[in-house]
C-alpha cells in the first residue's frame, strides 16, 4: 500500500458501504423472520398434493433457506467491512502519529510510489531560516522512524489484502444465490484462508518425507476446518485433484510412507474422516477452481495413481466420501462415470470385476470401516446415502441399455441389487463382511425416500416424487420375485423396513386388489381411504406379501414396519373420523365400513409381519423372539420425541387436512396412546423356552393387533366426539380378524415358498 494513500484516505465511501449493509443485514433479519413464519412454517402446514407437493413446497422452503443464507452473507460481508475500516482508520492513526514524532526531530516521510518512502532531513540546518535551529536527531531515530511506518503499512497492506481476498472467496461460492459460510470478522475468515493454504502444502509433500508432526498437523487442522466453506474450497483447489489421490495412496502405501504408517498408522481413520469432510464441503463450492477440481477429479477415475501399478482414481477418491454432504450435480457425473469403468471390467456385468477385488499386496484405502475399500462402489454408495437426489436418479439411471440381449434396460438399481458378483470382502481377521451390500442398502433408503439414510422424514422432507416411487416400486418387486435377496443378506433389512415404513399408504392401497385407475370410482374410493400426497408407488398385492415376510424375518426389519403401521393406522382413524373432513375427501362408505377397512388392511400388513416373524423364530434362522421385541422398544424413545409428525409414514401422508398437514394434536394424541401400549406390551415370551407353538404365535399376534386397532379407533372416537365412540371398537375387532385371515391365505397362496413347515 502507497504511504500517501493511507495518510490521505478518506474513508467516506467505505463508511457508507458499512452503514449501507448494516440497514442490509437488519432488514434482511426482518425477512428471514417473515419467510420463515409465512412460508415455510405456512407451507408445512398446508394441504399439498400433486406436483404442488414435490414440487411448490420444497421450492418454497428452499426460497426460505436462501434469505437466511443472504442474511448470513451479509452480515459476514458486513462484518469484513466494518472490522477492516476500522483497522485501516487505526492504521492511518497510527501513521499520521508516526509522521508527527518524525517532525519533531526534522524527519520527514516522503512517498515514493509501488508502496516505497524515503524517510529524508525536513529542514536542512544550512538552509533553516535565520535564528531557527532545527531539533537534532540521530540514525537511530531515522532507523526506528522507517521501521515503525514499514511496520504501518505492512498491517494496512494486509488489512486490505486480506478483505479483498475473503470477500472474493465468499462471492466466488455460488454462481447464483448466497453462500452459508459465516464469519465474526475479516480475521476469522482470512485465518482459514491461511490454515488452507498451509495444510495443503503439507499434503503436497512426498508421503516418505511427510513426518509425523506433520501428520498430526494437518489431520488437527482438517479436522478443526472441515466445515468451514472458505477453507475447504481454498484447500481443495491448493491441493489439486492430482495431488489430493496421490496423497491419499501414498500414505497408504508401505512402501511409500513405512515410517509415518508405523507412528501414525492407528490415526489414519481420524484422518480419512477429516479429509472426505473437508472435500464435502468444498464440492459445495460453484467456484472456477472447484468446478475444474471436480471435473479433473472424474477424468482422474480410471487412471492409475502413484505409478502404472497404483489403485484407480475411483479406488482412491470413493474411499474420501465416507463421510460428509457432497454435492449432488458431482456425484451424480461421478457415478456416471463409475459405472461405466464398471461396465468395461466385468465384461458388462458378464464376469465379476476382479480389478476391484482386495489382493494381498494392495495398499489398504479404508480406515473407517473393515473393509479395505478396494471396491469403490462401497465408498460411493456410502455417499450417496447422505445424498438423497443424486441416489434417487443414480438407481434410476441405465446400466445396460435396451438391446438384442436386453428386452429392457436394466437399471443401476437391478444390477447392483440383483445382478452384480460382490467382490470378496474379508476384515482384518479374516471374517467375511458385505460393507458394499450394506452401503447399497443404505443409499437406497436415501434414494426411495428423499432423505438421508438412518434418518426419520421431518416436515421440510418432500413427498415421494414418480422417480422415488418407481425405485420402491422395483425394490419391492424384486425381493418378492427372490426373498434371499433380502433374507440372506439380514444386514439390509434395518433400510428395506424404513424404506417400507414410508410408504405404508402405497401398501395399505395394494392389499386391496384394486386396480390403479383415475377413472375408476373403485380406486377414487382408494385414494381417499389411503390419501398419498406425491405420487404413489404401484405394487401388486402379491409382490407386498411376499415382501412384508421377508421383512418380517429380521427384527430390525419387522420392528421398523410394525410400529409405523400401528402409528399409521391410529393417524388414519383420527383423519377419516374428523367431523371437519371436507366431503370431496371422505372415503365414500359410512363410518362402520371405514373402521373395519383401515382395521382389516393393518391387520394384514401385520399379519405378514407376523408370518416373517413366525418363520425366523421357528424355522431354520431360530432367531429369538426377544430379539423382536427388543427391536420394537427401540422405537419408543423415537417415538416419543416425533409422534404426530409421521413416524414410519414420511410425508406422503396428510395426518388431517383440516387441522395442519403431518402435524396435528389430535392425531399425535392418538398415535401416543396406541404405540404407547404396542410398547408396553413387547415383553412377549421366549419362544424355546416356554415351547410356544407357530399357532400359539400367531393367536398371540392377532391378538395384539385387535387391541391396538380397538384403542385407535376408540380414542379417535372420543377426540372426535363422535357418536360412535360404544361402536368402533367392535368393528375394528371385525377388521382386524378379516385382516389376519387375509394374511394367513397370503402366506399359504402367494409365499408359500417362504414358510417353514413348522408342527
Amino acid at each position: 500500500m502507497d504511504l500517501d494513500a493511507l495518510r490521505f484516505a478518506n474513508f467516506k465511501l467505505l463508511d457508507d458501504a458499512v452503514e449501507d449493509w448494516g440497514h442490509i443485514v437488519r432488514n434482511l433479519k426482518d425477512l428471514v423472520e417473515d419467510a420463515e413464519k409465512g412460508l415455510h412454517q405456512a407451507a408445512n402446514k398446508a394441504n399439498w398434493a400433486g406436483m404442488n407437493s414435490q414440487v411448490t413446497k420444497e421450492f418454497i422452503g428452499k426460497t426460505a433457506g436462501e434469505f437466511q443464507d443472504a442474511h448470513t452473507q451479509a452480515e459476514t460481508i458486513h462484518n469484513i467491512l466494518s472490522d477492516t475500516a476500522g483497522e485501516l482508520k487505526g492504521y492511518q492513526k497510527q501513521l499520521n502519529g508516526a509522521i508527527e514524532r518524525g517532525l519533531k526531530k526534522n524527519l520527514t516521510v516522503m512517498d515514493t510510489g509501488k508502496g516505497t518512502f524515503t524517510v529524508t532531513m525536513n529542514v536542512h540546518p544550512d538552509r533553516a531560516a535565520s535564528g531557527y535551529t532545527p531539533p537534532e536527531h540521530d540514525e537511530h531515530d531515522v532507523t526506528s522512524l522507517r521501521e515503525e511506518v514499514e511496520k504501518i503499512l505492512s498491517k494496512a497492506t494486509e488489512s486490505d489484502n486480506s478483505a479483498k481476498t475473503v470477500l472474493t472467496a465468499l462471492v466466488d461460492q455460488t454462481d447464483y444465490g448466497f453462500t452459508d459460510a459465516s464469519y465474526k470478522d475479516r480475521d476469522a475468515a482470512y485465518d482459514a484462508v491461511k490454515a488452507a493454504d498451509k495444510l495443503a502444502s503439507l499434503a503436497k509433500k512426498d508421503p516418505e518425507d511427510l513426518t509425523p508432526e506433520e501428520f498430526d498437523q494437518l489431520s488437527a487442522g482438517l479436522k478443526e476446518h472441515a466445515g468451514d466453506p472458505l477453507f475447504a474450497e481454498r484447500f481443495a483447489t491448493d491441493l489439486g485433484p492430482d495431488k489430493t489421490l496421490e496423497f491419499w495412496a501414498g500414505i497408504n502405501d508401505p512402501h511409500k510412507a513405512a515410517e509415518l504408517g508405523h507412528e501414525r498408522v492407528d490415526k489414519y481413520g481420524e484422518l480419512q474422516r477429516s479429509l472426505s469432510l473437508t472435500l464435502a464441503t468444498a464440492s459445495q463450492s460453484d467456484s472456477v477452481g472447484m468446478a475444474e477440481w471436480k471435473g479433473r477429479m472424474i477424468a482422474l477415475g480410471d487412471q492409475p495413481i502413484g505409478g502404472q501399478m497404483g489403485p484407480m482414481g475411483f479406488q482412491v477418491m470413493s474411499n474420501l466420501m465416507r463421510a460428509g454432504d457432497y454435492d449432488d450435480q458431482f456425484l451424480k457425473s461421478y457415478g456416471t462415470a463409475l459405472m461405466s469403468t464398471e461396465r468395461k471390467l466385468s465384461g458388462n456385468g458378464e464376469h465379476a470385476n476382479l480389478a476391484w477385488q482386495h489382493m494381498g499386496v494392495d495398499p489398504w484405502l479404508n480406515r473407517m470401516g473393515d473393509d479395505s475399500g478396494d471396491d469403490p462402489l462401497t465408498g460411493y454408495l456410502k455417499a450417496l446415502s447422505s445424498s438423497p437426489d443424486a441416489a434417487t436418479d443414480f438407481f434410476n439411471e441405465e446400466y445396460l441399455p435396451k438391446d438384442g440381449d436386453h428386452k429392457e434396460a436394466v437399471s443401476n438399481f437391478k444390477y447392483l441389487f440383483e445382478d452384480r458378483e460382490w467382490p470378496k470382502e474379508t476384515d482384518l481377521k479374516g471374517d467375511d463382511i458385505h460393507p458394499g451390500q450394506n452401503n447399497l442398502a443404505m443409499a437406497l433408503e436415501a434414494a426411495a425416500t428423499g432423505h438421508p439414510a438412518g434418518e426419520l422424514p421431518t416436515t421440510d422432507t418432500p413427498a415421494h416424487n414418480d422417480q422415488q416411487a418407481k425405485l420402491m416400486a422395483s425394490v419391492v418387486a424384486s425381493i418378492s420375485d427372490d426373498p434371499d435377496r433380502l433374507t440372506k443378506n439380514g444386514y439390509m433389512s434395518d433400510s428395506i423396513g424404513q424404506m417400507a415404513s414410508e410408504y405404508l399408504p402405497d401398501i395399505n392401497r395394494a392389499t386391496t386388489d384394486v386396480k390403479p385407475d383415475e377413472n375408476s370410482k373403485d380406486w377414487q374410493q382408494i385414494e381417499r381411504l389411503f390419501p398419498i400426497s406425491g405420487s404413489s408407488a404401484h405394487m401388486n398385492h402379491a409382490d407386498v406379501s411376499r415382501f412384508l415376510i421377508a421383512v418380517g424375518q429380521n427384527p430390525e426389519g419387522y420392528s421398523a414396519v410394525e410400529v409405523g403401521q400401528k402409528n399409521y393406522m391410529a393417524n388414519l382413524m383420527d383423519y377419516h373420523m374428523n367431523p371437519d373432513l371436507p366431503a370431496d375427501q371422505r372415503y365414500g362408505q359410512d363410518m362402520e365400513n371405514t373402521v373395519k377397512e383401515i382395521s382389516r388392511r393393518s391387520a394384514e400388513v401385520g399379519g405378514c409381519l407376523s408370518i416373517g416373524r413366525q418363520e425366523a423364530v421357528l424355522g431354520p434362522a431360530k432367531e429369538a423372539d426377544e430379539d423382536y421385541n427388543h427391536a420394537v422398544s427401540q422405537w419408543q424413545n423415537v417415538a416419543n420425541g416425533v409422534i404426530g409428525t409421521g413416524i414410519g409414514v414420511g410425508t406422503s401422508f396428510i395426518a388431517s387436512p383440516a387441522g395442519g398437514a403431518v402435524v396435528g394434536g389430535i392425531a399425535g394424541t392418538v398415535s401416543g396412546v396406541v404405540l404407547g401400549e404396542l410398547f408396553n406390551g413387547v415383553e412377549g415370551s421366549n419362544l424355546e423356552d416356554k415351547g410356544l407353538t407357530s399357532a400359539q404365535l400367531w393367536e398371540d399376534s392377532r391378538d395384539r393387533n385387535i387391541a391396538l386397532a380397538q384403542k385407535a379407533a376408540t380414542e379417535a372416537a372420543r377426540a372426535h366426539r363422535s357418536p360412535y365412540a360404544d361402536q368402533v371398537g367392535e368393528w375394528a375387532r371385525y377388521g382386524t380378524q378379516d385382516g389376519f385371515n387375509d394374511a394367513s391365505t397370503d402366506g399359504r397362496r402367494m409365499a408359500d415358498d417362504l414358510q417353514t413347515e413348522i408342527s
